[in-house]
């Protein structure tokens, strides 16, 4: 019987592209006050230089890709040099702009009664600054303690101790098919596949449940459980 359910963070509960986009918009601005050069920088390439850097820093912490993408950025113009500004400025800006989805907090209130809820992810998006407090009892982040990136199996081991019950015992919930469904189910967890986009399942692929709301995500969980429960 499940009783402990496990959230991922970005574009699960969290709206994460507004307050990037936000963050990058305010970063593009300072640029652009502070040097003409950046009048030639364009939004469209401030957003690339993520994906530009990611490739090679999959693993690293998200901080640390975050940066790496702002030092590209900033040296289109060359403002390299002040990157601890930009990155203090893009951090507040993305976290004062960071909310969870409105269908969040409501869904985590309806699945508080029956289950211990939990926060697992890779990102850096804290739950008490991202409109989440106190909605946990736990809370793991990838790179703190030593815990590796999703979806190294460890990752899922870390889960499992803090949730304090056996994997068959917990769903995980989350956007992703590698991170969010397959993992944890080799990990020997439930997993969730929130499609909030509507896409198509991939081939061979089985989620154990999937919803394109967490509205949906109760019912789904019930359906999980022994029909003599």
């Amino acid at each position: 019987m499940l009783s402990v359910v496990v959230f991922d963070a970005d574009e699960t509960l969290i709206d994460l592209r507004p307050a990037v986009t936000g963050a990058l918009v305010a970063v593009l601005e300072e640029m652009r006050r502070r040097t003409p050069v950046a009048a030639g920088v364009t939004f469209a390439e401030v957003e690339s230089d993520w994906q530009a850097v990611f490739g090679s820093m999959t693993a690293a912490p998200v901080m640390e890709i975050r940066r790496a993408a702002l030092a590209r950025s900033l040296d289109r113009a060359g403002l390299v040099g002040q990157l601890d500004e930009f990155a203090e400025l893009f951090f507040t800006t993305r976290y004062a702009l960071s909310h969870p989805y409105p269908d969040a907090l409501p869904a985590l209130a309806a699945l508080r009664a029956d289950f211990t809820l939990g926060y697992a992810t890779n990102g850096n998006s804290r739950a008490e600054r991202c409109g989440l407090p106190g909605e946990f009892a736990f809370e793991l982040y990838a790179h703190e303690g030593g815990l590796p990136k999703k979806p190294d199996p460890a990752f899922y081991a870390a889960i499992v101790a803090a949730a304090g019950v056996p994997a068959q015992r917990i769903a995980y919930v989350g956007d992703s098919i590698s991170h969010d469904v397959l993992g944890p189910q080799q990990a020997g967890m439930r997993g969730i596949w929130l499609n909030r986009r509507g896409l198509a399942l991939p081939a061979g692929v089985r989620p154990d449940a999937e919803v394109g709301t967490l509205t949906d995500l109760p019912a789904a969980l019930r359906s999980l459980q022994p029909t003599n429960a």
